[in-house]
């Protein structure tokens, strides 16, 4: 239990951080990026996997519409960089420079997100129970702590994930259990996913794609 707490209190100091900068990040969406040529880059580059607004029509592919736009640039940015390990992505943003991967981020924020819709109520309930409270006899916290109990996320650092698809969302916690993702807030994920059971990450993944 001691170990539970004291990873709470961990958790709270960056979450509070960004919670201070959280309007800043807000009210500067707009001035993010160029959103119009942000829209041209993704008609030619992105829609065939996330869709013309970001909602994608494909469960292996993640919805973007929505995202907070400094999250969705770091990822860009960490794709390029290769810090985010994907050899489809890397190749996708290669040709982009930091001005276009600035103007897509602005134009996926700017769009609405499509509300998911959860299928197997047995693993929701179970997923509830996961977000809401963690894992405490496992010293998981509560993933509503970073990503808020409505899953909006906490921009900059803590990204939206209400309505993402079951089927990315448990791929990318194993990606973070197995490390074979590594781009997380010191180690935050990786130290979360790793003490995550496969049932328990899908279950979390079905309450996400359906939490509003």
């Amino acid at each position: 239990m001691m170990r539970f707490i004291a990873l709470l209190i961990a958790l709270a100091l960056p979450v509070a951080a960004s919670a201070a900068g959280h309007g800043k990040s807000e009210a500067s969406r707009e001035d993010f990026g160029d959103a119009a040529k942000g829209q041209q880059i993704a008609g030619q580059v992105c829609a065939a996997c996330h869709g013309a607004d970001g909602n994608s029509p494909l469960s292996a592919n993640p919805n973007l519409a929505g995202q907070h736009p400094d999250y969705l640039f770091k990822q860009l940015m960490e794709y390029k960089s290769g810090a985010r390990a994907n050899a489809i992505m890397a190749g996708m943003v290669a040709n982009l420079s930091v001005e276009d991967m600035r103007n897509l981020a602005a134009f996926y924020a700017s769009k609405p997100a499509k509300q998911g819709t959860a299928k197997d109520m047995e693993l929701v309930t179970a997923g509830q129970q996961l977000y809401r409270a963690g894992v405490p006899d496992k010293g998981v916290a509560a993933c509503s702590a970073c990503h808020s109990p409505d899953g909006a996320g906490i921009p900059p650092q803590y990204p939206r994930v209400s309505g993402q698809h079951a089927e990315y969302t448990a791929t990318q916690l194993r990606a973070f259990r197995a490390g074979a993702r590594d781009n997380d807030l010191n180690a935050m994920m990786r130290m979360v996913a790793a003490r995550l059971s496969e049932a328990e990450i899908k279950a979390l993944a079905e309450y996400i794609s359906g939490l509003r």
